[in-house]
């Protein structure tokens, strides 16, 4: 996985926790945490580093993931503001995933493996997205779209109806907004 993500976790537990926070967590996964944005690293230790934030934090791992995402979605924008350039809604950022932004990603991250995302009208208001990785990501992908409702200024809500956690194959988030225009 590309090191963007980790630079997320890195920047989201510094901004939050501090600095020191951050070279403990290193510590207790045993890593050095020298992670640059271009440079590929083993899903195993983010999962050491998620980990050791569970311990530290006594959380479970999806939701320390889940902030994570949530929390690290602003500092993604910030970083990269093109990502954001004409979408006016988390619906509509969100639906560009697979056409408009993981092509960007790839075009910055050269041989990024990003997830693919098969979204969905449920009919009655919702999206459902099936969110399909060897990653199992999922909770990082929730906390990234709280993130992005956030940062639209939106109120949304997420379930799963599948996780590959719970055995299916897939994972399926079904995310609800809660906004009244």
């Amino acid at each position: 996985m590309k090191g963007i993500i980790f630079n997320v976790v890195e920047h989201t537990v510094a901004d939050e926790f501090g600095a020191d926070v951050w070279d403990e967590l290193l510590a207790a996964a045993e890593l050095d945490g020298a992670y640059t944005a271009l440079g590929d690293y083993s899903v195993d230790e983010l999962s050491a580093i998620v980990t050791a934030a569970s311990e530290k934090l006594d959380l479970p791992p999806a939701d320390v993931v889940r902030f994570v995402g949530r929390r690290g979605f602003p500092w993604l924008m910030q970083r990269y503001p093109e990502m954001a350039t004409g979408h006016t809604s988390a619906r509509n950022f969100v639906l560009s995933l697979n056409e408009v932004i993981h092509p960007e990603v790839r075009k910055l991250y050269p041989g990024a493996d990003v997830p693919v995302f098969q979204q969905h009208d449920s009919g009655t208001g919702a999206l459902d997205i099936e969110y399909v990785s060897q990653r199992q990501l999922c909770f990082l992908a929730e906390g990234l779209t709280f993130g992005c409702a956030d940062y639209f200024g939106e109120t949304i809500s997420i379930s799963q109806p599948k996780c590959q956690h719970n055995g299916d194959s897939s994972c399926m988030l079904r995310i609800e907004w809660h906004d009244h225009a």
